[in-house]
C-alpha cells in the first residue's frame, strides 16, 4: 500500500511494512527556500560487513553486524543545498521571511579562497571539499532549519545501505564491467564530478553510492578495527583527527578499488595548499573528490545527545 501526503513541510511517501509500523520515504524541503532533497528508508537488519579477501586486509574479517533502521539521502548533498549553509548572505537572499536568529548565529565556514569545484561546476553536482567537521556542522545547520536530526552515517550503516541485501562485492553482483551502469569512476567520469542521479540506483533507491564523490562517515579508520568490532550498531569513535573513514570511491577512483566493503581514509595531505596556520577546520582544498550523504535515524537520540554530537569541538590540526 502506498500513499502521498504532506505534513510539517515534508512530502511523505508511505510504505506500510506491517499492521503497526509505517516507514516513510520523503522529500525534505529546506524551510523558506526552494531547495529540497530526498530521503529513502533503509531497513534494520543483520549483514556480513567487510570481506575475507586477503588482498584487502582492512576489510578482514567479514563479520556479522546488526544495524537499526534509518533514512539515507537518495543522493549526495548537492551544492544548491550546501551553499545555503556556506554563505549566510546567500541564504538570506534565498530565504523567504528571513533567516531565524538561531540559524543566523551559527558559526559557518570561511568562504573558500579558491574554486572548490576546480572548474567542475556546481549545478546539480555534489558539494565537495568539506572536512568531516564541516560536514557535521552542515548537519547542525539543517537541524536548526528543520528541527530534524540529520548526521553522517556510521561505516556500518553506509555499507548496509550500499549492499542493499547483497553479499557480493557490488550490490549488483560480482561483474566489475557493469559498474559503468551505476557509477562515475576514473573509467568514465572524464576527471570530474557529475550531476547526481544520472546512473542507475541500487535496489534501495540510492544513487551514486559508488563513485562520483567519496562520502564521509562518523568513524575513525583503523586497519584492524573489524577484528574487535562489536555486533550491534558498531562505530569507531574518533579520538584523533586522522584518518577518518570515507566510503564509496569517487570520480577519480579506479574500478578495481570500488565495492561495498572498500574503505577509504582521510589524509592531511588534502590540506597541503591551505595557507592558513593552523590549517582550516572547514576545508580540504586538495580534495574535490570528498562529499557527504545524510542519515536520519528512525529513533533519534535525546536532545542532549543531539547537541553533544553537533557541538563537539574540532580536533586541532597540527
Amino acid at each position: 500500500m502506498k500513499k502521498l501526503f504532506i505534513a510539517s513541510g515534508l512530502i511523505l511517501m508511505s510504505f506500510q511494512l506491517n499492521e503497526s509500523a509505517v516507514f516513510e520515504a520523503y522529500t525534505q524541503k529546506i524551510p523558506g527556500t526552494p531547495v529540497f532533497f530526498d530521503m529513502t528508508p533503509i531497513p534494520a537488519g543483520t549483514f556480513k560487513m567487510g570481506s575475507s579477501d586477503p588482498q584487502f586486509p582492512d576489510q578482514n574479517p567479514a563479520h556479522e553486524v546488526k544495524v537499526d533502521a534509518f533514512w539515507m539521502g537518495t543522493h549526495e548533498v548537492t551544492w544548491d543545498a550546501f551553499e545555503l549553509f556556506l554563505d549566510k548572505h546567500y541564504e538570506q537572499t534565498m530565504t523567504e521571511g528571513g533567516v531565524e536568529e538561531r540559524v543566523d548565529g551559527l558559526t559557518r565556514p570561511s568562504l573558500p579562497y579558491l574554486d572548490m569545484t576546480f572548474g567542475m561546476g556546481k549545478e546539480g553536482k555534489p558539494a565537495v571539499g568539506m572536512t568531516q567537521y564541516g560536514a557535521i556542522q552542515y548537519c547542525y545547520w539543517l537541524y536548526l532549519k528543520t528541527g530534524i536530526f540529520y548526521r553522517l552515517p556510521t561505516e556500518a550503516e553506509w555499507e548496509h545501505a550500499a549492499r542493499a541485501g547483497s553479499t557480493d562485492r557490488f550490490f549488483f553482483g560480482k561483474e566489475e564491467s557493469k559498474l559503468v551502469e551505476y557509477a562515475w569512476t576514473a573509467t568514465n567520469s572524464g576527471g570530474a564530478t557529475h550531476e547526481v542521479g544520472k546512473k542507475k540506483p541500487n535496489p534501495w533507491g540510492l544513487y551514486d553510492i559508488y563513485g562520483n564523490v567519496q562520502e564521509w562517515t562518523i568513524d575513525l579508520y583503523e586497519k584492524d578495527f573489524y577484528s574487535r568490532s562489536g555486533k550491534d550498531n558498531p562505530y569507531n569513535p574518533a579520538g584523533k583527527l586522522y584518518p577518518h573513514v570515507v566510503r564509496g570511491g569517487s570520480f577519480k577512483t579506479s574500478d578495481s578499488e570500488i565495492g561495498s566493503a572498500f574503505r577509504g581514509v582521510s589524509d592531511p595531505s588534502w590540506k597541503r595548499i591551505d595557507p592558513q596556520i593552523p590549517k582550516s577546520q572547514w576545508w580540504f582544498p586538495e580534495a574535490p573528490f570528498i562529499g557527504l550523504r545524510l542519515v536520519r535515524p528512525l529513533n533519534p537520540p535525546s536532545p542532549e545527545q543531539i547537541m553533544a554530537y553537533y557541538t563537539q569541538e574540532p580536533i586541532a590540526d597540527y
